[in-house]
């Protein structure tokens, strides 16, 4: 299998596609386009074009699946190119300015005097959460049947994007039980039984006899993501209990001192 991050997601998302699944029929492997996103206020409401795109590649016996993250924003390395086709953007770390974390690019530029690029070049090395992407997109992308729920979250971050502590959470409380998205079995199993099967990792991602007791116990009327952009590390609500492993690894709010995770490897 090959997981790709496409090389353009925005005005040449069709093209950047067709290249990553033509690589991966070139080289006969099963394919994941990873988090897919449409990018630019431009490109807005161009998911029906890419899902279009993917369901005839699939329909011509292509093995391509995707995944996504519940927001309207990303998350990567400080850069003038994705900057300019963001909303806003909000700073995640700066090596040379750490005080600049949590703080929106346009207003650390206006108090400098400066422009974005050069604001920009005034943070790095840095990392941002760019405002890029439309609700209505997200949603219909996270709806298609052959969408996983990935996080994509990155944890070195000093102000971290919430979807690192958010992003399943919202899929349960606010696109399946808010939204009415999809039933809630169905997000369980868009970020259990599918990934599992795509990924071919055996004696996971369901409740049966002989497999791993990977659970959440959780409640479907309360719970919810809690992490927002001002405060991103605030764990989500009704969750009760993790097991991993069938050790138990959270309860009540806290992390216990387990350390049951293993390395999984794909089956044949």
């Amino acid at each position: 299998m090959i997981a790709s991050h496409i090389r353009d997601e925005g005005e040449r998302v069709l093209e950047s596609m067709t290249e990553a699944m033509d690589i991966a029929g070139a080289l006969g492997v099963r394919q994941v386009l990873s988090h897919h996103k449409v990018i630019g206020r431009a490109n807005f409401g161009r998911s029906t074009e890419t899902l279009a795109l993917l369901e005839s590649r699939r329909g011509a016996a292509a093995d391509v699946c995707l995944d996504c993250y519940p927001y309207t924003a990303s998350s990567t390395v400080l850069r003038q190119d994705a900057a300019r086709q963001a909303q806003r953007v909000l700073v995640a770390w700066s090596t040379r300015r750490p005080e600049a974390a949590g703080q929106y690019l346009d207003e650390l530029a206006a108090r400098e005097g400066v422009g974005q690029d050069e604001m920009i070049d005034r943070l790095q090395p840095g990392g941002a959460i760019y405002f890029s992407m439309d609700e209505a997109d997200v949603e219909r992308i996270l709806a298609y049947p052959e969408t996983m729920v990935g996080s994509d979250g990155l944890p070195h971050d000093q102000f971290p994007h919430p979807r690192l502590w958010g992003a399943f959470p919202r899929v349960l409380g606010h696109y399946a039980r808010g939204r009415g998205l999809f039933p809630l079995e169905t997000a369980v199993h868009k970020m259990t039984g599918l990934p599992a099967d795509r990924f071919r990792l055996a004696g996971r991602g369901r409740i049966a006899e002989g497999a791993a007791a990977d659970l959440v116990v959780f409640d479907p009327a309360r719970v919810a993501d809690a992490a927002t952009f001002a405060a991103p590390k605030t764990p989500a609500a009704g969750i009760v209990s993790v097991y991993v492993n069938g050790a138990l690894a959270w309860h009540d709010g806290r992390a216990t001192t387990a350390r049951a995770g293993q390395v999984l490897r794909r089956a044949h």
